[in-house]
């Protein structure tokens, strides 16, 4: 059976479709696969971490989200889809039945987002794994034969749309802005571009990824990879949390100095000037929470991630939601987070539009799935590229306060672009 994608704007019911979620039994050899070997060359999604979460493969429906109203267009398409298929789940837990995968642009214009609906999906969480398929009546779509990744080859890397001095220079202006009171944080982004010789297998890089970073949620949707460590917001019933990430140091050699790293983490907790970053991050996240939510529980100092190629001040929040909004709600009234963008925020929009020569695309936005009773995972787009048939566009940003300085910006930028680099030329 054939089900054709559902362009933006038009019809969204899955009339006729059921979906169907089923217990995968502990003796099946799937209950014990990693997600990530599961999944097929083609159109697949994904969003793993610590060997839980969902990976999919072919296409029951597709969406495309663009302007301001990207997310509330979002949300009413799902529900509109959601209300034509008929539901059989014997698993019932979040991310069983119809579940979607989104990927959202960092800002209304001139983005594009977009929804997936995979027609196969297999996911775990703790003491369960389960598929859930969407296809007619009579009968269930069947797995497909898997191919071991392909690793990318001839990899060449060209700047991107700003070169080191001119994104420095601008890093300079903004700090300049910064410093006369015009704002409090901007958060600069950059790119790179990688070129391969043939076809790139997403597969390859989302292994390479989960297989460094295991702390972060690895994620694909719609060609946009990547392995994130901030988590925007999780609904599970009523309670909500949500992960801030602002403030970064570089880790030592890959060899790994444990004094050295413990030495710059008591430095970066001690540091005015990312606490400060960080704190506008944390601010701007408990204060859109506030609005849903109430019981908040907000860590007055941060602690310190450690992934291997940096260390990041962070802070875990939660709350108890107040008003039944789903995570797709949550994650449209959390973006943009002063951890993307800055403070106040429209005037940190308007910096970025003006600084970085660049449309961020999905970079910098939510990234994640929901279910059709609103619990689901977002991620923010960070550690990222845009895969095209033989070329990447890879992404690092860097929030600019009072006493940042183009060189430590330049340098915190390359840490964060080392996650892709390492994944697409990974050491032998």
């Amino acid at each position: 059976m054939r089900v054709q994608p559902i362009p933006s704007g038009g019809a969204a019911r899955a009339a006729g479709l059921v979906v169907r979620t089923r217990r995968i039994p502990e003796t099946d050899a799937m209950a014990t696969t990693r997600l990530l070997e599961l999944l097929p060359a083609g159109d697949t999604v994904a969003w793993v971490r610590g060997g839980q979460g969902l990976v999919g493969w072919g296409e029951a429906a597709r969406a495309v989200f663009r302007g301001p109203e990207r997310f509330s267009r979002a949300m009413s398409w799902w529900q509109e889809w959601i209300a034509g298929a008929e539901v059989r789940d014997e698993v019932r837990v979040p991310g069983t039945g119809p579940v979607a995968l989104g990927s959202f642009a960092f800002d209304q214009d001139p983005g594009t987002s977009l929804v997936i609906v995979p027609r196969v999906l297999v996911g775990r969480r703790p003491g369960v794994t389960w598929m859930t398929t969407i296809g007619g009546p009579d009968g269930e779509a069947a797995l497909p034969e898997r191919s071991a990744p392909q690793p990318p080859s001839g990899v060449v890397w060209r700047e991107g749309t700003l070169s080191e001095d001119d994104w420095g220079r601008a890093v300079s202006r903004i700090v300049a802005r910064i410093e006369a009171g015009e704002l409090d944080k901007a958060v600069l982004a950059r790119d790179l571009v990688a070129e391969v010789e043939g076809p790139l297998d997403e597969r390859f890089l989302l292994e390479q990824l989960h297989l460094d970073y295991p702390q972060c949620w690895t994620f694909q949707v719609g060609g946009l990879v990547g392995a994130t460590p901030e988590l925007l917001v999780r609904r599970e019933g009523s309670r909500v949390t949500s992960r801030v990430l602002a403030g970064t140091v570089r880790r030592s050699a890959p060899t790994g100095d444990a004094w050295a790293d413990d030495a710059a983490a008591a430095a970066l907790l001690a540091s005015d000037k990312d606490l400060n970053e960080h704190a506008y991050a944390v601010a701007s996240v408990a204060d859109s929470l506030a609005t849903h939510c109430t019981d908040l529980v907000v860590p007055t100092r941060p602690g310190v991630l450690r992934l291997a190629n940096v260390q990041h001040l962070v802070t875990d929040i939660s709350a108890t939601l107040a008003d039944g909004g789903s995570a797709l709600a949550l994650a449209a009234a959390l973006h943009p987070t002063a951890a993307v963008c800055g403070t106040p925020t429209e005037r940190a929009l308007a910096v970025i539009r003006s600084s970085e020569g660049m449309d961020r695309g999905r970079y910098g936005g939510p990234v994640g799935w929901f279910d059709m009773h609103g619990d689901g995972e977002f991620g923010i787009a960070l550690r990222c590229g845009e895969v095209g048939r033989n070329r990447v566009r890879i992404f690092a940003g860097c929030g600019l306060v009072a006493g940042s300085t183009p060189e430590a910006e330049l340098a915190e930028s390359a840490a964060k672009f080392a996650a892709m680099r390492s994944a697409l030329s990974p050491a032998p």
